[in-house]
């Protein structure tokens, strides 16, 4: 029977990748440690930065804006300099990543109800976490703006906007990082054991041995495509469980819908897997493989950028990208409560990606048997 025949190869490939303890080790901990170590660690906010301040000023407001940056839990360390030779070397020498300079008219221009004007310098070298630091000293400067004289007179003249964050109201960081780590390691461990497999195959010579057993293509293609399917789900139902309990992500959506484009988001992860396994000769050339497929579509994914961000040309080649469809998904599940309609639409060209890598994968099998 062909269930029985099936059967028999789902446990090999399950026995082939469980049997070996330091296997199960590998398979089990770094993922989680990933988990743990990247919803921490992996972070686009800028905090615990060095800043120096040049306070040419000796009135009172230019004491109370280096007061209130003195305050803000955002600064690790505040140093206070009167020689512009000093903001020279610390940029120079990264001991400072801005350095806010205060005009010797500051306070007189505010008093006088002018416009007072500060400077903030940056290390261009760290382009991203100098313009972040850039914006936290603005909204100090612009909150102590709004306490003088003349903006509470503008205040009382102009509609104050207060702005309301949706789906994240307190912009916790988790809750945006955890659901990405959900699709990206999944995307990790389903891509790197896929790979794998028919390439172990020839190395241990058991290849030739299975392309000429009872089995047809298909059931092999099939044998080889649940395995990877049962880890990733135990993965993802993992990390959904710490996102949960151990982050306090909450979960809006449908479980049920999560869990069936899972099913769908790893058929494409596998199939590209099995396409790079079924063209490499060696593990090293599957592994090598599966990274050369891996960094690019973290990057193209929207994980810490948006698409847009992209250049137009290289747009185009996100839509083959499996990773980018999904985070879609997870990330409507756990903070929209996305409606059946969209997560439809984003699985639709999952199962596309899956039908053509498996379909590829399944036209190289049969080219070994001619």
């Amino acid at each position: 029977m062909w269930w029985t025949r099936l059967k028999a190869l789902i446990v090999k490939e399950l026995l082939a990748v469980l049997r070996d303890p330091k296997g199960r080790a590998i398979l089990i901990g770094p993922p989680i440690l990933q988990l743990l170590v990247f919803s921490y660690a992996a972070t686009l906010e800028v905090t615990n930065v060095d800043v120096m301040v040049l306070n040419r000023d000796n009135g009172h407001w230019g004491q109370e804006l280096v007061e209130r940056i003195d305050g803000s839990p955002t600064f690790r360390s505040i140093a206070f300099t009167d020689n512009q030779k000093e903001v020279r070397d610390a940029i120079d020498r990264q001991r400072a990543i801005a350095v806010l300079e205060i005009d010797p008219t500051f306070s007189r221009e505010i008093e006088a109800g002018r416009p007072a004007e500060v400077q903030i310098i940056l290390d261009g070298r760290r382009s991203n976490a100098s313009q972040i630091v850039s914006g936290y000293l603005g909204r100090i400067v612009a909150t102590l703006a709004a306490d003088t004289p003349a903006g509470k007179r503008a205040a009382s003249e102009t509609i104050a906007v207060v702005a309301r964050n949706w789906f994240n109201p307190n912009l916790t960081y988790q809750w945006f990082m955890v659901p990405n780590l959900v699709a990206s390691i999944a995307l990790l461990i389903g891509l790197i054991v896929t790979a794998l497999s028919i390439a172990r195959e020839r190395e241990l010579g058991t290849f030739d041995q299975l392309m000429v057993s009872p089995l047809r293509t298909h059931e092999i293609l099939i044998g080889k495509l649940i395995p990877p399917m049962m880890i990733g789900m135990f993965h993802i139902t993992v990390y959904i469980l710490a996102a949960v309990f151990i982050f306090g992500v909450p979960l809006r959506g449908s479980l049920f819908l999560l869990y069936g484009s899972a099913v769908f988001y790893l058929a494409a992860v596998v199939g590209l897997g099995l396409f790079i396994s079924a063209l490499s000769m060696t593990q090293q050339q599957a592994i090598l493989g599966a990274f050369l497929f891996m960094v690019p579509a973290m990057l193209l994914s929207g994980f810490a950028t948006p698409i847009e961000n992209t250049p137009a040309w290289l747009q185009p080649v996100t839509l083959v990208n499996p990773l980018r469809y999904f985070l879609v998904i997870v990330k409507g599940v756990f903070l929209k409560d996305i409606p059946l309609a969209e997560v439809v639409r984003q699985t639709i060209p999952l199962c596309i990606i899956a039908l053509v890598t498996l379909s590829a994968a399944s036209w190289l099998f049969r080219r070994r048997l001619e």
